[in-house]
């Protein structure tokens, strides 16, 4: 076994074992509550350049397999884990989450105590890191995590985006188009609108009107994805929602459409990162349990309509932890968002009926 380290940016050390590639990263900290689904969470886009941390203390029992990425890559910087399975035991895997890490060169380390780091990470807030498994000079590895660059002010959606578009066709007879703007976009994403007729057609972050018009769309979708929502350009999204083409965002999607409509975003403590945070839908009451990755939030009002330059505005959905603005609805236009993943790979499934509204929106904008 090889010995490693994780230094947080105040000086906070760690010391376990190299689990996964050897070698030494940097990133943003962060603590993710799922007890299942490290598979999706790896490969999720949304988690580019952040060090995950699994709160469940013993992560791998089922391995990993090669249907259940989200993405063509593992894009966490680093990853943490308490307690890793020895030997993974699913019907469905063909190799161990370690030897998957390796492969791919993530850097990570096991053995330390990760309620403690959660701890400390909730009382201080998600801070910079370094993983080191080739040296255990405490010292020196601080001072490298120092220099690495912050996720405030972070732009990293051409990191992640597609090169290229490409359509993912719907299922039985198709009824819809969509063009999804890649941001970071999940697979699981165009399964679930292909579901119910929709053909995706899934375009670059730099896709103009032009481009979304060219596909014949009957409504725009807003992916999640990285960074701080601060840098993005919100050309696009205004255009879209100046033309009345209906829109539907999710995480960094409803933060954009939060600032194209005159809101500001900003940072979260340590933000929500999980396959159980509580949500209310305020048009309903309802209370959903969902999947969550997002370090920023919209700063909006709840309980109060909005004037914007595109009409009126409400929060439509709200985390119940700590009242984070989890949803925006437009009322004269057709657009609406959610912080969230409804798309839920690893789970869990209440969110899934938001792509039936984005249904109801386009057959609602036909029949205007």
């Amino acid at each position: 076994m090889t010995d490693a380290i994780l230094v947080l940016e105040d000086g906070r050390t760690f010391r376990g074992t190299a689990y996964g590639a050897v070698g030494e990263t940097f990133g943003e900290a962060v603590f993710s509550t799922g007890m299942t689904g490290y598979q999706e969470t790896l490969t999720d886009p949304s988690y580019h350049r952040q060090v995950v941390a699994m709160t469940a203390p013993q992560i791998g029992n089922t391995g990993w397999n090669d249907e259940d990425d989200e993405s063509s890559r593992i894009w966490v910087a680093g990853y943490v884990v308490r307690d890793p399975a020895r030997v993974p035991s699913n019907w469905r895997s063909t190799r161990s989450l370690e030897s998957e890490l390796d492969r791919q060169g993530v850097v990570g380390i096991s053995g330390i105590d990760t309620r403690a780091l959660t701890r400390h990470l909730r009382e201080r807030g998600a801070m910079r890191v370094g993983i080191s498994s080739v040296s255990t000079d405490v010292d020196a590895l601080l001072a490298r995590v120092r220099d690495s660059a912050e996720m405030t002010g972070a732009n990293l959606v051409a990191d992640v985006t597609t090169a290229a578009p490409y359509v993912v066709p719907a299922v039985g007879d198709k009824r819809y188009t969509v063009a999804a703007i890649d941001l970071g976009i999940k697979s699981n994403t165009p399964r679930r609108m292909a579901e119910r007729g929709i053909e995706t057609h899934v375009l670059p972050a730099t896709a103009t009107i032009e481009d979304v018009l060219a596909t014949g769309a009957d409504a725009v979708f807003l992916s999640n994805g990285p960074g701080d929502p601060a840098t993005a350009d919100l050309t696009l999204v205004r255009e879209v929602l100046r033309r009345k083409l209906p829109l539907f965002g999710i995480c960094f999607g409803n933060q954009i459409l939060g600032r194209a409509l005159g809101f500001g975003t900003f940072k979260l403590k340590y933000g929500h990162r999980g396959i159980n945070q509580p949500v209310m839908d305020r048009t309903t009451g309802k209370v959903e349990v969902t999947a969550h990755n997002h370090g920023f939030a919209v700063d909006a009002p709840i309980g109060e309509v909005v004037d914007t330059e595109f009409g009126r505005v409400e929060v439509s959905h709200v985390c119940l932890n700590d009242d984070v603005v989890e949803g925006l609805r437009c009322l004269d236009v057709p657009a609406f968002s959610v912080q969230y993943h409804p798309e839920a790979a690893a789970g869990p499934h209440d969110a899934d009926y938001l792509f039936d509204r984005l249904v109801e929106l386009i057959e609602g904008n036909r029949n205007a």
